[in-house]
């Protein structure tokens, strides 16, 4: 019964968008009840940074203006339905996934809601930052774990649990991942336009430059050093690394890199290397460039790590509406010396790695991440990484969220990765 009522919910879920009517109380006897309001202020647990900025009105139109605002409305009373924290898991995983597929087929335009360009990144973002806000809001008559069930919720919503290709004889497998929105203290508008990318493709079928089929599936992952170092990359990539019918032919990491161009970065670094820039939630790296450092926990590996992606296929082919480049540059510390070297044709043998072409923050280290995996589980696959042209063509009005210019640059620039997936994606 328990799987023909979970079964049940999902598909209400991903039908409606809405959760199922609350018919029954949310705690057993005698147990304290269910609360989801914000407790009082002696007991409150203080929104983290990223979700403090919740509270400018902006955040709350992006997710009505794309037709999300019921997830969020309704997400509270859906947490109190659960009477154990193996409910509340599992009602985590349908929630986080039925936003995923809310996302994906709003971005495809098989969701219609709400005034927003349909490839616009930033709802499924600030929808996702305002459940998790309930969520540590939740205060259940059983006991949890509380950061467990987060990261329940944030891997389904970003589409961790949902991204295995469709069982398909002679149909290449490309596996991507893209990137929230970040810089938002100073810009809260911003998009990203890898995230759109990786919603707008994820589950397509597209034909690749040598004229095959190919599927495309895809995650969006958080710019948040917490969640690197907790495994999230690696949770992503290892089930499509893993061998078997569910393996990547391709994998392809993407994010938001140099105004007016694309590059393939062909090194990607081993080490952090990008504060005084922080992340998500204001937290640092502990890296600079003259005092780079590792990842807590990452696995062992060399100090850099070359794009095994056919990268000459997309330079040659590709070149509107923006140009696509090979980068070859790194900034290491070479072997026996103590200060950091720019250099443009890649590391020296013995060098530590200070940054790689995308540098030194996280767009560097998923690339780091899911190579060195790719090296440990799939060697003869070809991986690498894509960095997009910045995404511009905002109002100058802080109060408008889009506009034309912002919209046709955002579309542009998800046409044309598809473009150079097509050729690099392409049988050898």
């Amino acid at each position: 019964m328990m799987l023909l009522r979970r079964a049940a919910s999902v598909t209400a879920l991903l039908t409606t968008v809405l959760p199922l009517a609350v018919t029954a109380p949310a705690h057993a006897d005698g147990a304290t009840p269910c609360r989801t309001a914000a407790p009082a202020p002696a007991l409150a647990t203080p929104p983290d940074p990223e979700q403090a900025r919740l509270a400018d009105t902006r955040t709350t139109a992006l997710v009505e203006r794309a037709g999300f605002g019921d997830f969020v409305r309704r997400f509270p009373a859906a947490l109190c339905t659960a009477r154990s924290a193996a409910e509340a898991g599992r009602l985590l995983d349908d929630w986080g996934g039925a936003l995923w597929q809310a996302a994906v087929r709003r971005a495809q335009g098989q969701r219609p809601g709400g005034d927003l360009a349909a490839g616009d990144d930033r709802p499924l973002y600030w929808t996702r930052l305002a459940m998790t806000t309930a969520l540590a809001r939740w205060q259940p008559g059983f006991p949890l774990d509380a950061p467990a069930l987060r990261t329940r919720f944030e891997d389904a919503s970003r589409g961790l649990t949902d991204n295995a290709f469709r069982p398909a004889p002679g149909v290449r497998r490309v596996f991507i991942s893209g990137f929230d929105p970040f810089g938002l203290d100073g810009e809260l508008r911003r998009a990203n336009p890898s995230g759109s990318a990786a919603l707008q493709l994820n589950g397509r079928r597209i034909t690749l430059a040598d004229g095959s089929p190919a599927e495309i599936r895809a995650v969006v992952l958080p710019v948040r050093y917490a969640d690197f170092d907790a495994g999230i990359v690696e949770r992503a990539f290892t089930p499509r690394l893993a061998g078997g019918r569910g393996a990547a032919d391709v994998i392809t990491t993407i994010s938001q890199g140099y105004p007016g161009i694309f590059t393939l970065e062909a090194w990607a670094g081993r080490s952090r290397s990008a504060d005084p820039y922080p992340d998500n939630t204001g937290s640092l790296s502990g890296g600079t460039r003259e005092h780079p450092v590792t990842a807590p926990g990452l696995a062992p590996g060399a100090e850099f790590i070359r794009t095994t992606l056919p990268t000459d296929a997309a330079t040659g082919a590709v070149q509107s509406p923006y140009p696509v480049l090979l980068n070859t540059a790194v900034t290491e510390i070479p072997a026996g010396a103590t200060a950091p070297v720019d250099r443009s044709d890649g590391p020296t043998p013995g060098s530590r790695a200070v940054a790689g072409g995308g540098g030194g923050y996280l767009s560097n280290e998923v690339a780091y991440r899911s190579n060195r995996l790719r090296g440990d589980l799939a060697p003869q696959l070809p991986g690498g990484h894509l960095h997009t042209p910045v995404l511009t063509g905002l109002p100058a009005d802080p109060a408008l969220l889009t506009g034309p210019d912002f919209e046709r640059n955002e579309s542009a620039i998800t046409a044309e990765v598809r473009t150079v997936l097509e050729h690099t994606a392409a049988r050898p």
